[in-house]
């Protein structure tokens, strides 16, 4: 083993020393170690057993380790503590600034296992309600976090799009023509980088693009053969993005190729006119209507090309469809703003209503509601419903789905919400037969009205857990449950390859943002982006409907509760 690999070993059995035993002396005695052993000119496995122990701080228990490390590779008591940690634990130790006795209160407190799960809780303000945390300390979380998943090569679609605004309008710039393409331009909800098309009259042009000073790490490849030629860089030196340069004449061509997923271009006829003009004239060439970049990839993909031949594809849904934001938390549980704010930036936005629905009384960790709390929230927004009439705020709650799939409160307290919003937010770790027997059971409750996050994923962090989906969408078509599109572009839950099939079943889909604060409202837009997708259209999206349409149906789903108990 080299020295930097021994250093690494200890300084892992400093900090899972102190996770778990809290032992502060012995952690400090391995991270010593490892700093020599970084420090050393020498390679260990050069050097005898005698001028090892010679080395200052290295005693009788750190030589036995390092000398289980050259003969076998590993250290048993190493292994021993990594039985014990959950792999996103040992991830969460490796990101600057959280020292161990942190990461042990984060884990115990929160209940987080890996880094995309702290994030979560950073981003729903929970991190920060910790005592010996708080604002500023969350934010820096937030910070190592992006950083260091931005290391795995993979990026959030929301995460790039505003470095690809500067990026942009730096060619916009420069060049006559720029047009976002590849899997940035599907809105493909985690991707590798930034990409563009641009045209680029000559090659001076072309090397002008190296200068921008808002990129680092930039490189110029010339054109081979059909391929562009490409620069490419790092945006505020950590957003990898490539730009394509083609001459006027190939643009076209080379924007339609590169916009849509292979499997897509595969299944387009061989008829098809790469050089008749823009997209719209390359599709109708093969007699085709023009199909929505969004469209070209996955499953849904297959339904659009069927239904272009019949020039019958959907409108897809607009940001500008919804007229209502559900899903939304306060400082009642784990917000950062009260009701009253959340009302007013929705009637800023142009909203009709908010349904309010704060954690419920099993999610301690965020501050979920008792009855009592329930009640006195309750009150509160009757108030402000008087006071911005005509905006209405609804009365929910995001109720925890327990093991049994039971929800979180008594039927008499569950009745007097306008809505619930049913999830699960802990038991991840079962299997497919029990999790998906475990939804089944809360969609059946008369008083669930969406399903939220259905398998409870963090994108880039956490797969969620195995359900049936296709199970699920038809058990809420039979109890006329909604399906939450989780509009957090961490989340992005129900995922839209799923989205075909529940409007197959008549399941309407409502594209909420889960926002813990004023600005998390405005990630409806996320989720706009991946219901697009998946085919999703005005109407069958739920939460496009009026307040008039929607106080309708939760009074006569109300009145249906009442009359069948």
């Amino acid at each position: 083993m080299t020295n930097k690999a021994i250093a690494q070993a200890f300084a892992l059995l400093g900090k899972l020393t102190e996770l778990h035993d809290n032992n502060a002396f012995r952690a400090r005695s391995y991270n010593n170690a490892a700093f020599r052993i970084k420090k050393l000119d020498r390679p260990l496995a050069e050097m005898e057993a005698e001028a090892i122990a010679a080395q200052p701080g290295f005693g009788s228990a750190i030589q036995a380790k390092i000398a289980e490390l050259l003969e076998t590779g590993h250290m048993a008591k190493l292994q021993e503590y990594l039985d014990r940690t959950p792999e996103g634990i040992v991830d969460i130790l490796s990101i600057k600034g959280l020292g161990a006795k942190k990461v042990a209160v984060i884990w115990k407190e929160l209940g987080v296992e890996s880094p995309g799960e702290l994030l979560y809780a950073c981003r729903e303000n929970r991190l920060a309600m910790l005592k010996g945390f708080g604002s500023k300390t969350q934010q820096s979380v937030i910070e190592a976090i992006e950083f260091w998943q931005q290391q795995a090569g993979l990026h959030h679609w929301a995460n790039l799009e505003a470095p690809a605004e500067l990026l942009r309008a730096f060619l916009a710039e420069q060049l006559p023509r720029v047009e976002a393409t590849g899997a940035f331009r599907r809105m493909t909800p985690t991707l590798e980088r930034i990409e563009f098309l641009a045209e680029a009259p000559d090659e001076a042009s072309a090397a002008a693009l190296l200068d921008w000073e808002g990129w680092t790490d930039t490189a110029q490849h010339p054109a081979d053969g059909d391929t562009p030629a490409v620069v490419q860089g790092l945006v505020d030196g950590k957003h990898p993005a490539i730009v394509h340069l083609v001459p006027a004449g190939g643009f076209a061509r080379t924007w339609f190729r590169q916009s849509a997923a292979p499997a897509h271009l595969e299944a387009l006829p061989e008829k098809l006119d790469m050089d008749a003009g823009d997209e719209q004239a390359i599709y109708a060439s093969a007699d085709l209507a023009w199909i929505a970049p969004e469209l070209r990839e996955g499953h849904p993909a297959v339904e659009a090309l069927s239904r272009a031949r019949e020039n019958t594809l959907p409108d897809l849904l607009e940001p500008g469809d919804i007229r209502g934001v559900v899903h939304n938390h306060s400082t009642w549980s784990d917000g950062g703003a009260t009701v009253e704010a959340m009302a007013q930036r929705c009637i800023e936005r142009g909203y009709q209503y908010l349904v309010m629905s704060d954690h419920s009384r099993t999610a301690v960790y965020a501050g979920g509601l008792s009855i009592d709390r329930v009640q006195a929230q309750w009150k509160e927004i009757d108030a402000l419903n008087n006071k911005l009439a005509p905006f209405r705020i609804f009365k929910a709650i995001e109720s925890d789905i327990l093991a049994d799939g039971s929800l979180d409160y008594p039927d008499d307290v569950l009745a007097g919400f306008d809505l619930v919003i049913a999830s699960v937010h802990s038991g991840l770790k079962m299997d497919e037969a029990r999790a998906t027997e475990r939804l089944l059971t809360a969609i059946a409750n008369p008083y669930t009205t969406i399903l939220g996050h259905p398998t409870g994923r963090l994108l880039l962090s956490r797969p969620g857990y195995p359900i049936d989906h296709q199970a699920i969408i038809e058990a809420c078509a039979q109890h006329g449950v909604v399906l939450e599109l989780n509009a957090n572009p961490w989340r992005l839950d129900l995922d839209w390859t799923w989205i075909p099939a529940a409007i197959t079943a008549g399941v309407p889909i409502s594209i909420n943002p889960d926002a813990h604060a004023l600005d998390g409202i405005d990630d409806i837009r996320y989720g706009v982006f991946a219901a697009r997708k998946g085919g999703l259209t005005a109407e069958a999206c739920w939460n496009t409907q009026s307040l008039e349409h929607i106080s309708v149906y939760l009074k006569a789903r109300k009145e249906g509760i009442a009359a069948g108990a």
